[in-house]
């Protein structure tokens, strides 16, 4: 029988912890909510609580998607973690999520590709459930924890990062689920956005901390604001061609929810509605690694599920600069989001 990965449910997690625009605006004693509002899209962020890390707020998002779809921890056979803000350098966060989980058979490891690590991370797991005679389930999470690395007075950065998990669970199924996806990176930005303190370039010695300050997301230098704009549209396209769909057969579309106005300028292109995609920018900041299926879990609950035999399209983009795409299929074994 020929194994297709197929999603079975999503989870979620949103710290408690809620600051406003205009919060900002008192911190940085100047208006900033208007443009934020904007520009990108950003009204509220949420913020993870001193004694959280990475991999509760992962945990707390798969309980939620293995609860949905009826399957135990047990039954996981591997768990994949998407994030750049991981609980340590090493070991991988995966495996305090594995511990944390208590899903004792399944393996773990961690893909960083920045804020397109999902995406990548997605890519993986169904090619493994495809490939894999005796794997059955695969949880892949985003956990994002970025307040955890930011200057509270850099209005660049402190305005748009927040704190956040998402997981789905992906199954085997005798109809296709996954049907493409494909990766893509302009390494040559890779000294433009980033925490560059910390690693074996920069390790956080006294000097270099005295110098660099401690481990913190920065820009560094710019990169084409037009670039999502600009490629998301070429590699939607490509995936289109290698599935022989057609723009108008993408039913749901969830991209980097970094920038509202680059979204809608995406949807223009492609001519497809608004109404074909969800945004969570508005009400959550930037999730990072978590925010695309962070936006799916809520797009799901929003009543945007695409019918069974209907397509998602997931798109992303990350420091890197990263990028990855795929085309899902829906099926019937997609669990609601009601728990």
């Amino acid at each position: 029988m020929t194994r297709y990965a197929q999603i079975r449910s999503t989870g979620l997690y949103i710290p408690k912890r809620r600051i406003t625009n205009a919060e900002l605006d008192q911190r940085f004693d100047k208006p900033v909510s208007q443009w934020l509002v904007d520009n990108v899209g950003i009204e509220a962020r949420h913020v993870m609580s001193d004694d959280e890390t990475t991999s509760d707020m992962v945990t707390a998002a798969a309980e939620q998607a293995l609860r949905r779809a009826g399957v135990t921890a047990e039954d996981v056979d591997l768990v994949i973690v998407a994030t750049d803000t991981p609980d340590f350098i090493s070991p991988a966060t995966s495996s305090a999520v594995q511990a944390k989980l208590q899903a004792r058979r399944a393996g773990t490891f961690d893909v960083n590709a920045a804020c397109a690590g999902w995406v990548t991370a997605m890519d993986l797991a169904a090619r493994y459930l495809a490939t894999e005679p005796g794997m059955q389930h695969v949880l892949v999470c985003g956990g994002y924890a970025m307040t955890r690395f930011l200057d509270w007075d850099d209005k660049k950065t402190a305005t748009l990062f927040a704190d956040g998990a998402a997981a789905v669970l992906l199954g085997v199924g005798d109809e296709p689920g996954f049907l493409a996806g494909q990766l893509r990176a302009e390494g040559r930005y890779y000294d433009a956005l980033g925490i560059y303190t910390g690693g074996a370039s920069r390790p956080a010695t006294a000097a270099n901390i005295a110098e660099h300050g401690p481990p913190h997301v920065q820009f560094v230098r710019k990169f084409p604001s037009t670039f999502n704009s600009e490629r998301w549209p070429a590699l939607i396209d490509e995936l289109l061609r290698r599935t022989e769909l057609s723009r108008s057969d993408l039913d749901l579309l969830v991209f980097t929810q970094l920038n509202a106005r680059t979204i809608e300028q995406v949807m223009g292109t492609l001519e497809l509605g608004m109404e074909r995609t969800h945004m969570v920018m508005d009400k959550w900041g930037y999730l990072g690694s978590a925010c695309i299926p962070a936006a799916l879990d809520d797009a799901l609950r929003c009543g945007k599920r695409p019918p069974a035999g209907g397509h998602l399209l997931l798109c992303a983009t990350g420091g890197g600069l990263a990028m990855g795409a795929s085309i899902w299929r829906i099926t019937d074994s997609l669990a609601p989001t009601s728990d």
